[in-house]
């Protein structure tokens, strides 16, 4: 009887180590099932997001369409592709497209002696006389087929920005170049603010620096060292940190004025300790790269990081 129960009692427990064994390895292929899933659902993501500013760097208005920027002075500017225009636009543009007139923090634009051209537009409409919105964020935009023109505040300074959608650079485009996707440079940073929230001087490539709002720094983990990085924010009330870094690759493989990384808000909100994802797979390049043109802002000194990223958006060669 002693002999059958421990044979009953091998059984049982060869039974139930077959159980625990076939559970544990169902667990074990649910896990490596999820993270496939999650790993699949991360680059297909990510390939959406290269795709779409793909098509936000070369679409009419983007900032392969940049053609010209031109300081106003104080008092009239005239426009036009006329040789007598202070700013000169492309052959075939109206001659006369209108005036620009600066006085004190107002900028107008005023009709030319004939008339506005037409199909002239200020934001969709037919043009008018009157005062420009020179809000960095939403100017007011002067069209006339296919080329646009805003003013924008620079400093102390108003400069015209000129965007043609038939510019030779937006015509020879072939495409942005990019690192092959890498999951170790998805890293979740612990997120540590400011108390209060700073300002930061940033330097660009005008030479002139932009204050803009610092609210903390990531703290993360690479290549076996705590790092960190210091976000600002283009618009205060916006819902995204600006990374603005470089590191060593900007000497070889990637643009040499440094990139940018986009983020959502810490998991906590910008003023309690909290945590959020930086993918540098998502590193793209400043407008400069693209056009001699755009005025953009470098890295601060503190987010020049000694570690190469060999990732996200290479150098841009045309």
């Amino acid at each position: 009887m002693k002999r059958r129960l421990t044979g009953l009692g091998v059984l049982t427990l060869m039974f139930l180590s077959t159980g625990w064994a076939t559970a544990a390895r169902a667990q074990s292929s649910a896990a490596a099932t999820a993270g496939a899933d999650e790993a699949s659902a991360w680059q297909q993501d990510l390939s959406v997001w290269r795709a779409q500013r793909e098509r936000e760097i070369s679409a009419p208005d983007g900032w392969l369409t940049l053609a010209g920027l031109e300081w106003l002075k104080s008092g009239i500017n005239s426009v036009g592709a006329g040789a007598d225009n202070r700013i000169r636009l492309r052959a075939g543009a109206p001659e006369r497209l209108g005036l620009l007139t600066v006085s004190g923090e107002t900028v107008q634009l005023l009709s030319p002696a004939g008339g506005f051209p037409a199909e002239l537009t200020i934001d969709g409409k037919p043009a008018r006389e009157g005062p420009l919105t020179v809000d960095n964020a939403k100017p007011s935009t002067i069209a006339w087929r296919g080329m646009t023109l805003a003013v924008l505040k620079r400093g102390d300074r108003f400069v015209l920005r000129i965007k043609d959608a038939n510019s030779p650079a937006r015509k020879s485009f072939n495409g942005l170049s990019w690192f092959a996707p890498d999951p170790r440079y998805r890293i979740t940073a612990h997120w540590v603010p400011f108390t209060p929230a700073q300002v930061e001087e940033i330097p660009t490539v005008l030479g002139i620096a932009l204050k803009l709002p610092a609210p903390g720094l990531a703290m993360f983990m690479l290549d076996g060292k705590v790092r960190q990085l210091e976000p600002v924010m283009e618009d205060p009330t916006g819902r995204t940190l600006f990374f603005i870094l470089r590191d060593p690759t900007s000497t070889t493989t990637t643009y040499g004025g440094g990139r940018f990384l986009h983020t959502e808000l810490p998991d906590h909100g910008l003023g309690q300790p909290g945590s959020l994802t930086l993918d540098f797979n998502r590193l793209e390049n400043p407008p400069c790269a693209y056009t001699t043109f755009a005025t953009c802002p470098l890295p601060p000194k503190q987010n020049q990081l000694d570690v190469p990223l060999a990732v996200g958006e290479r150098r841009y060669e045309q």
